[in-house]
């Protein structure tokens, strides 16, 4: 099947304005009476779910967390982008619209990417007047950085964490509709069923994880923002309880997913430090505007103090490869080149795993005050998990999974190929193309919360006759029952091996075979091990307590086989793809000198897959992708 994305035509400046006045409308007297349910609330979810109740619907808002305030937004360091242009430095929004397709390694539709860059100034005007303390000059002016794969300054930040001023000025916004009562608000609730019904999405099933119990809603549209799937490897940096089960229930209810194998890697992480770790420690890329990477030219010098190996002896890998961008070469090809300076044995550290982010130049330019002003708080974050000064001695780094571009199929509407299911920020697989630049995912899930579903669900439900459904249709009882037998299943399994064991399995095989770099070797191997690790899940798991409570094992145990199904998918897409692009890189495919190299004839379009059911393989779907504006080329940053 070739998937229509309903992508507007036309001059693509105006593509969006056009749009918005093409879609229908809903009287404000009729908003009243249309049921919304929003599951997930970060950046994209509580923007979503404060707009639209602002707007008069009635929106059911789900998270797992105790609170909004504790979505995994809130763990975004660096910033976010926006083409406001106030330096002056030769940016604008079709600069940032080039740089993101570019970014991406031409792997995104060039409408979606024009309107997030269209919209991202309006971002920053709604975060001000929500009182979000963006870092300002001396003159009162926001500040501005650079991030990977951009040489212009158009990251906005936050003293802190900016995804945590963000997230709380979205969730100001989401308490006003609380208390407004145009939003409920649902916490303490994971998503495990998509309702479909006569082909239309129509609610939700979730288990209440404090209780236990089983409860369904129904609604006139349904709208996932429940993040991504890096947490199908081991380690990523994303919270222990990030998974993909919102999206893999939708996915079995025959929503399509899209480019399952476009993750991210992201350079500055603090490398591992021991086997039972739950997370991994990010460290903002804005640490790469002043800090340089290096290692050891030499590897008999990687066992040595930083700080006694000459500057002669130093390899500035970045650069010395991309001198036009340095250090701020974009994330996939920056964490690339760290893995080849680790795989050259001249990485440091335990195990030889990380390269140096060393600070020692820009201090003796600007002095450490400056420095400790731009970036005190990540400098004590880094001295506390390490207990080493980054001022003193360069910091140790090492890639490690973020972010993924993959994920549920939509169509420039932000709607599914289920009807009435909308998809919103790092759930959907739209904008970000192969690889994401640095601080374009705060971006992406406040525009998409604030300035696009507001309108293109409005689109959808002018069409829709409000509040045909309730719990009392019999798919909703269905949906119930099957949960409940699912969980009961994962109890009665009784085995030897906890939870922990198999995820940690699961995901070091996604690591070792299908992380920074795939090969067809490589996947075909995970293709056998995964689905013999979940028929041994399924026979050896050992799930304990009861379904009637509060239970984290079996919480985890739901999450782990939903990734043991999701991460056969992944490999599958990642085989399929026979080339390198953005952070999707095939050893077989690459330049003389170690580049992604793409394959623009055969694979220029998304992959979308149709669940067929466990153990069968998928059917492939296909958007091709079309640039009228942008041309395609080699992606260069040197």
């Amino acid at each position: 099947m070739i998937l229509d994305g309903k992508c507007p035509t036309g001059p693509i400046q105006q593509s969006w304005d056009k749009h918005r006045f093409d879609l229908k409308l809903v009287n404000p007297a009729n908003k009243r009476k249309y049921n919304i349910i929003m599951v997930g609330t970060g950046l994209a979810g509580g923007a979503a779910a404060a707009s639209l109740g602002e707007l008069g619907y009635n929106v059911q808002a789900f998270c797992y967390q105790d609170s909004p305030r504790r979505a995994h937004s809130i763990a975004a360091q660096g910033g976010i982008n926006a083409a406001k242009a106030y330096p002056n430095d030769g940016d604008s929004i079709y600069r940032l619209f080039y740089d993101t397709i570019k970014g991406g390694d031409f792997r995104a539709r060039e409408a979606d990417v024009w309107r997030l860059a269209q919209v991202s100034n309006n971002i920053i005007d709604q975060c001000v007047a929500q009182g979000v303390p963006f870092a300002r000059d001396y003159a009162g002016y926001l500040d501005n950085r650079s991030f990977g794969g951009a040489q212009v300054s158009r990251t906005f930040y936050a003293r802190g964490q900016t995804g945590q001023q963000l997230l709380l000025g979205a969730y100001s916004a989401l308490a006003r509709q609380i208390k407004a009562g145009t939003v409920k608000m649902y916490t303490r609730r994971e998503m495990l069923d998509l309702v479909v019904i006569d082909g239309v999405a129509k609610g939700i099933t979730v288990r209440n994880l404090v209780t236990g119990e089983i409860e369904s809603y129904a609604a006139d549209a349904v709208c996932l923002a429940t993040g991504g799937y890096v947490n199908v490897f081991y380690l990523s940096t994303n919270a222990m309880g990030c998974s993909v089960t919102a999206n893999w229930a939708a996915h079995k209810k025959g929503a399509f997913f899209a480019n399952p194998c476009y993750t991210q890697i992201h350079p500055t992480c603090i490398p591992q430090a021991g086997d039972y770790q739950s997370k991994l420690t990010l460290m903002s890329e804005s640490l790469r505007n002043d800090g340089r990477c290096w290692v050891p030219k030499k590897k008999e010098d990687c066992g040595k103090h930083p700080n006694e190996i000459a500057e002669d002896d130093r390899d500035y890998y970045l650069e010395r490869k991309y001198p036009s961008f340095g250090n701020l070469a974009p994330r996939d090809i920056a964490s690339r080149a760290a893995k080849e300076q680790c795989d050259d044995a001249r990485g440091v550290g335990p195990g030889g795993r990380g390269v140096y982010l060393d600070f020692s130049t820009a201090i003796k330019r600007v002095g450490a005050d400056t420095i400790k002003e731009r970036y005190g708080n990540l400098f004590e974050m880094y001295e506390k998990i390490t207990d080493e000064d980054g001022y003193k001695r360069p910091m140790r780094m090492y890639p490690a999974p973020h972010y993924s571009m993959g994920g549920l199929w939509v169509d420039y509407n932000l709607m599914s190929n289920i009807p009435g299911l909308f998809v919103l920020g790092e759930a959907n697989f739209s904008v970000h193309g192969a690889n994401r630049l640095g601080a374009s995912a705060l971006m992406q899930g406040l525009a998409d919360g604030y300035f696009v579903i507001p309108y293109t669900i409005g689109g959808y439900l002018a069409g829709v006759k409000p509040s045909g459904t309730s719990t009392d249709n019999p798919e909703f009882k269905k949906s119930v029952d099957e949960i409940k037998a699912y969980g009961n299943k994962l109890l009665n399994v009784n085995g030897k091996k906890t939870v922990s064991e198999f995820m940690r399995e699961l995901g070091g095989l996604m690591w070792e075979n299908c992380g920074m770099a795939r090969s067809d070797a490589s996947l075909k191997i995970n293709l056998e091990k995964i689905p013999a690790l979940r028929e041994e899940f399924w026979k050896n798991v050992k799930v304990t307590g009861t379904g009637a409570e509060f239970n984290q094992d079996l919480e985890n145990a739901g999450r782990t086989a939903d990734f043991l199904e999701f991460a056969e998918l992944m490999c599958r897409d990642a085989l399929h793809r026979n080339e390198s692009c953005g952070g999707h890189f095939r050893t077989e495919y690459q330049t003389d000198d170690g580049e992604a190299q793409r394959d623009d004839a055969n694979f220029c379009y998304a992959g979308a897959w149709e669940f067929k059911g466990i153990n069968n393989e998928p059917e492939l779907h296909k958007e091709p992708l079309k640039f009228e504006n942008v041309h395609l080329a080699v992606r260069s940053y040197k």
